[in-house]
């Protein structure tokens, strides 16, 4: 079932993306990422670090303003307690939002949507994640972000993310 909702959420994602392509200048870019973060407030009891990757799309809509859509996958690495390990905690982040250019390559970010554990009972939470970056070159991007999934409490996290464009 997992996989099926995978499939379907990245066939969407590039539909949506295939459709996006066709009403913009020609400028949206893909970007392929690798992320790491260090786990805040209460998910730092049971959790080190978070390890992931994500796929976005950037599409230009006004002067200096992007709209953005990503999926990916991230991991919660457990913490020993006690003598117990706890196990990791796998996610499925999918989010939309707002890129704005404060200067060619420093820019602030904000999304919205949805985190789908991967987890057997997990359920979805609400994802929202503010954040900023700079482009070091049209292939290379760096960004910074605050992302908290809610449902039944909450996860957080303070996260980078290194982009590649194509």
């Amino acid at each position: 079932m997992k996989k099926i909702l995978l499939a379907a959420v990245l066939l969407a994602g590039v539909s949506m993306s295939g459709f996006a392509q066709k009403k913009s200048d020609g400028n949206g870019k893909f970007s392929i990422g690798v992320e790491a973060g260090i786990p805040v407030g209460t998910t730092s009891d049971a959790y080190n670090f978070a390890i992931g990757g994500s796929l976005k799309y950037d599409m230009p809509i006004a002067t200096g303003t992007d709209f953005t859509v990503s999926a990916g996958y991230t991991s919660f690495m457990g913490k020993t307690i006690l003598g117990v390990k706890v196990p990791a905690a796998g996610f499925v982040p999918l989010k939309a939002g707002i890129k704005y250019w404060f200067a060619d390559a420093f820019y602030g970010e904000a999304q919205l949507g949805a985190a789908f554990s991967t987890q057997s009972g997990g359920g979805t939470a609400f994802a929202y994640s503010p954040g900023i970056g700079y482009k070091f070159s049209d292939v290379v991007d760096l960004g910074v972000r605050y992302e908290a999934w809610s449902h039944n409490g909450t996860v957080s996290q303070v996260a980078a993310r290194l982009g590649f464009s194509f």
